[in-house]
């Protein structure tokens, strides 16, 4: 078993050590979303690195950071492969719900299409607190995991042709938009991750490169961590508390298991 097949299996805690089936994917994925937060601290920090596969395993697996989406999508997408399957890269554009509109930051996003059995899924470990858990097939099928309902709709648009819909549990009351991705735009090297990661540190309209944001899923629901500010959804109850800094070192080692500053 390869460096990254064993560390990305300690890191989430999956301890079986034979091949992994399509049938395993929803454990993987929830695991995942357990142990490896959605965070922006490096761009924060300015330290972030050039994107190879030897960064990710420094940064994700022995380090045990977490990252945004084309680090935590790329490492997934990675383990996937050497365990088997038929995977891809793919970036899509986020939809802002509080503007109706798609970011205007260009093609940002990165996620996982998987093949199997002639059908094809979305598979997204990148998405901040609004993950799907479970592969989310292309053909408009519902998905229901425990953080919501999720769907796929083939729709072309300027930002791709197919889009994300999902009505999370406790949190939304219809449908929206997730964002937008394109199947017939593959990402064929890490190494075009670099552009979307400069746009996400660099663009003045990034909502990543201006205060530190660290979140996870958990069994109750989601927390998430900022500077000045603890938010945890319990079972749809949302408990906030306003934080210093101090206390935001504090929760970043005790909560997330993170170096932070």
């Amino acid at each position: 078993m390869s460096q990254l097949n064993t560390l990305f299996r300690k890191r989430i805690g999956f301890t079986e050590s034979n091949n992994i089936s399509f049938s395993d994917l929803e454990h993987i994925l929830m695991e995942t979303a357990f142990n490896i937060p959605f965070e922006n601290i490096c761009i924060i920090n300015k330290n972030t690195n050039e994107i190879t596969k030897e960064s990710l395993i420094q940064k994700i697996l022995l380090e045990n950071e977490g990252g945004l989406c084309y680090e935590l999508n790329a490492i997934m997408y990675l383990f996937l492969i050497e365990n088997g399957f038929n995977a891809s890269l793919v970036s899509g554009v986020v939809y802002d719900p509080i503007n109706s509109e798609y970011q205007n930051i260009g093609r940002t996003h990165v996620t996982i299409l998987l093949s199997h059995e002639g059908r094809m899924y979305l598979i997204d470990t990148g998405f901040g607190a609004n993950l799907p858990l479970k592969p989310v097939p292309l053909n408009g099928e519902l998905v229901i995991s425990q953080n919501g309902e999720f769907r796929i709709k083939k729709e072309n648009t300027a930002f791709g042709n197919y889009i994300l819909e999902l009505k999370l549990k406790h949190k939304d009351h219809d449908w929206r938009i997730g964002y937008a991705f394109d199947t017939e735009r593959t990402i064929n090297d890490l190494s075009d991750l670099n552009e979307i990661q400069t746009i996400i540190t660099e663009h003045e309209k990034s909502p990543f490169n201006k205060n530190p944001l660290i979140t996870k899923l958990t069994h109750e629901g989601n927390v998430t961590l900022t500077n000045n500010s603890f938010t945890q959804w319990k079972n749809g109850t949302v408990l906030k508390e306003e934080i210093e800094n101090e206390k935001f070192k504090e929760l970043m080692k005790r909560i997330f298991n993170h170096k932070g500053f």
